[in-house]
């Protein structure tokens, strides 16, 4: 993990107020040809990220942020996807010894999965969506390579801002406590050499939007269920367009109108 906070530590009057958000959302793209494939699929999803798999990456998010979990909800739905939510605080060695905890209940960590697939094209698309906000010194951006690594990610969409303000100890409010001009400056060199980024960000106003589309493609990788072992040539090859229209549709928020 890339610690890529710089500068000299802030000396602060009482209590840190700033609010640190970071929303991720991460796409699994594949293809499914017979109902009983996309059926099979969805199974799939539902056992790989059930509550419990989204309990341990939660509590992992929290080790990695160095908090502390204060309570928990988990769920699994029916027919489809599961959630989980934390609500955590910082640890004495971030709070100090005599803080009161209380002002860090705003503190949370919220996870959903939203699994569906299209039945006419035979493409199934998995998001996953999770929150991430923290109060005073912790800063959600520690966990974003374990989040990345957690999934099969082929598009990550985020979103990371600071709101409020606190004071230093000559009373100037400061509505930012550490060095940011990009989310991409706390993701691995490794990471990101595996994707195409884009960023759109508002450095005055510190929020910070940054896009990654997987740059490999390899069709078997996306083919799901045991019948898709015979699919002829010229259907592989229209698999794969319809595979690359709709990454590419996802990562550009938009679709894409061909002749």
């Amino acid at each position: 993990m890339i610690n890529r906070c710089r500068g000299k530590k802030i000396k602060l009057e009482g209590f840190n107020n700033l609010t640190k958000s970071l929303s991720f959302n991460i796409y699994d793209i594949c293809y499914a040809q017979s109902k009983a494939s996309q059926e099979d699929y969805m199974e799939y999803i539902d056992e790989a990220y059930n509550s419990k798999k989204l309990q341990s990456i939660a509590e992992a998010v929290t080790n990695i942020i160095q908090a502390k979990i204060i309570n928990m909800s988990t769920q699994d739905y029916d027919p489809r996807g599961a959630s989980v939510t934390v609500l955590i605080n910082e640890t004495p060695q971030f709070a100090g010894e005599n803080s009161l905890t209380a002002h860090l209940d705003k503190s949370h960590i919220a996870i959903h999965t939203y699994p569906e697939t299209n039945a006419y094209t035979g493409i199934s698309t998995f998001r996953v969506d999770i929150d991430v906000s923290t109060c005073g010194m912790i800063s959600p951006l520690r966990a974003l390579d374990y989040l990345i690594d957690s999934f099969e990610s082929d598009i990550v969409l985020m979103d990371y801002k600071v709101r409020g303000f606190t004071r230093d100890v000559r009373g100037r409010k400061l509505y930012i406590d550490h060095d940011i001009t990009s989310i991409q400056e706390y993701i691995s060199d490794e990471i990101l050499a595996q994707y195409i980024a884009y960023d759109i960000n508002i450095v005055s106003d510190n929020i910070f939007h940054t896009k990654m589309m997987s740059k490999k493609f390899k069709l078997d990788d996306y083919i799901f269920g045991p019948d898709s072992k015979s699919l002829s040539s010229s259907t592989k090859a229209k698999v794969r367009k319809l595979l690359k229209k709709e990454i590419q549709e996802i990562f550009e928020c938009q679709n894409i109108h061909q002749e």
